[in-house]
């Protein structure tokens, strides 16, 4: 007899001994036993796969190993975003302990594009490298693995973007990426990095107990890329999430010091709190991508791989001011999209997003259609237009697979070049056939979606009294992080609170309020400070008085300040008691 949800959660609750909210929260997780819940909660280096599991590790092993054997030269042939930086230092650093060397490209944004170009792999040929190994690219690089075989050089594709569904793989020695046909690995969702990081663990491994000791100190490039890619942080991507996270407390590489100091993030900037997935995604990963972004990833490779600490910081600064100038530009593109959003009636009564401007730089307008979908709540694609030449990336919502949009039968031929994956594309077309394009994926979505599709809900996940939110109960609610795509952060309601003082502004466009519960017997409980980043303007229009009271949807964060710190509430959503607040699930 199938148990309940509450009387699974009550059992777990018991067997796990963690509180009963948390059972729910794991439950919901889709993690209902003892030994599931274990397992989830306590990330090891013990859960990872065996590497040889993915198909082509073997004849890639075999290949590489005999380069380093033979102190054979080695190209690694990357991408310009995080995913695709970091896995050329995770690969170049692992085959340059093993004795062998291992030189790399990364494509410039602007002049060369992304993806494997043929003249990089004719070049490579003509000075004598005979191994290529792509990493975070290539599963559609048909021409450029033609090319590879046709002067000679052996190509490894690694890659872990969808392969084309009409072309199959392009020829290659090898190709590892879980994504391709009959490959039985079971984490389909590793980002580029990941799959980098397998080979890795693979030749490490092979290479004895001296080097396999190694193998951990690699997981904290891999969980940087794997925030940043926003890839599902479940089974095999939550371990490297988790202990690449623990990790990144302690750095050793100089510059990934740098980086952490000039994000805040190192001991000085922090103030003693843990590092989080946020902290990645918003303060790390940007400044990494700015390089490939407004000017060229190779200073990204040099900064973690140099063992020069006034080189180290010198690139980490450069990051620091190239994201400062990736910033300012973003502001000035979002700009003009915002105005073309509330002039152009036909971008209103879409139901898939094309909007193209002269002059944008390339480098942010993936940065752009996340905007634009924040806004809308309806997939974008933002185009920079170049002469005759666009080129463009999309961004999409759940309901919406957008790379089989692109791949339709009316839209594919209308590009010179694609890829991506169902949240994220990028593209390549003649300037002509934005147009079509627009009208193409415009059909394409009204067959696929409906208006209810882009109505933004906020789910909730449990409702709680502010008396359960205790030091201990936190401690267990921590257990669940890192918190990303395929475990969000959960959500809670609290119905019925008191507003104790008036609220307070914060820089203009925050809110602080605080707020306690009254029991059904009258008495009134400890209170809590609730903060609404970016609220003040929505709240204050509320006219909330003290004494009045508030239905609260909410996470609950804990600020380590040594003076005023404490358990604190974030406000997702706010009503006068008694109206609905968001929707369970």
């Amino acid at each position: 007899m199938k148990l309940s949800d509450a009387e699974a959660a009550t059992q777990l609750a018991k067997s796990a001994e963690i509180p009963i909210t948390i059972a729910r929260l794991l439950i919901q997780r889709g993690i209902a036993t003892p030994e599931t819940a274990k397992t989830f909660l306590n990330p090891a280096l013990e859960q990872l796969h065996s590497p040889f599991e993915m198909l082509g590790m073997q004849a890639a092993l075999v290949r590489i190993q005999r380069a380093i054997c033979d102190k054979e030269p080695i190209l690694i042939y990357g991408d310009y975003d995080v995913d695709g930086t970091t896995a050329v230092v995770i690969l170049k650093t692992c085959i340059e302990l093993l004795g062998a060397t291992a030189d790399f490209h990364v494509p410039h944004r602007i002049r060369e594009g992304y993806g494997m170009k043929d003249d990089v792999i004719e070049n490579a040929a003509e000075n004598g490298i005979k191994l290529v190994i792509s990493v975070d690219t290539g599963i559609r690089a048909f021409q450029a693995a033609e090319t590879a075989r046709r002067v000679g050089l052996d190509l490894i594709v690694t890659d872990h973007h969808l392969p084309d569904i009409a072309e199959s793989l392009p020829y290659a020695l090898a190709v590892l990426n879980p994504n391709q046909p009959d490959c039985k690995y079971p984490c389909k969702d590793l980002c580029g990095a990941g799959v980098a990081f397998k080979i890795a663990q693979a030749l490490l491994t092979e290479a004895g107990p001296q080097f396999e000791r190694l193998i951990p100190s690699f997981i904290k490039m891999v969980a940087i890329a794997t925030i940043a890619d926003s890839v599902p942080l479940v089974g095999e991507n939550r371990v490297f999430a988790k202990l690449g996270l623990d990790g990144l407390r302690r750095p050793v590489n100089g510059g990934l010091k740098a980086l952490m100091q000039v994000a805040q993030l190192d001991a000085g900037g922090r103030a003693g709190r843990s590092i989080r997935a946020t902290d990645i995604a918003f303060r790390v990963a940007p400044r990494i991508n700015a390089a490939g972004r407004m000017d060229i990833a190779k200073d990204v490779v040099e900064l973690f791989t140099t063992r020069d600490e006034t080189r180290s910081r010198e690139l980490a600064n450069k990051l620091n001011e190239l994201n400062s100038d990736r910033q300012a530009e973003e502001a000035r593109i979002i700009g003009k999209i915002h105005a073309l959003l509330d002039s152009d009636a036909t971008l209103a009564e879409a139901f898939c997003l094309v909007i193209a401007g002269e002059g944008w730089h390339r480098g942010v307008i993936g940065i752009a259609a996340t905007r634009v979908v924040e806004r809308t709540g309806k997939p974008a694609l933002v185009i920079a237009i170049d002469g005759d030449e666009a080129h463009g990336s999309g961004r999409s919502i759940s309901a919406f697979h957008l790379l089989d949009a692109l791949e339709s039968e009316h839209c594919r031929p209308l590009f010179t070049r694609f890829g991506g994956h169902a949240h994220a594309v990028g593209f390549s077309m003649k300037r002509e056939q934005v147009e079509p394009l627009r009208r193409a994926l415009d059909a394409y979505a009204r067959t696929r979606l409906t208006v209810e599709d882009f109505v933004p809900v906020l789910s909730i996940d449990a409702e709680i009294t502010l008396e359960e939110i205790t030091p201990e109960w936190m401690r267990c609610l921590q257990m669940l992080e890192p918190y990303g795509m395929g475990n969000r952060e959960p959500v809670f309601v609290a119905r019925g609170l008191r507003v104790q003082q008036p609220p307070k502004v914060l820089k203009e466009k925050h809110i602080k309020l605080r707020l306690t519960q009254v029991d059904a017997n009258g008495k009134q409980h400890r209170g809590f400070d609730a903060l609404g980043w970016r609220m003040a303007e929505r709240i204050q229009e509320q006219g909330l008085v003290v004494g009045e009271m508030v239905d609260l949807a909410f996470t609950v964060e804990e600020n380590v300040h040594p003076e005023f710190g404490g358990l604190q509430l974030i406000i997702c959503d706010l009503v006068r008691a008694g109206k609905a607040v968001a929707s369970s699930p």
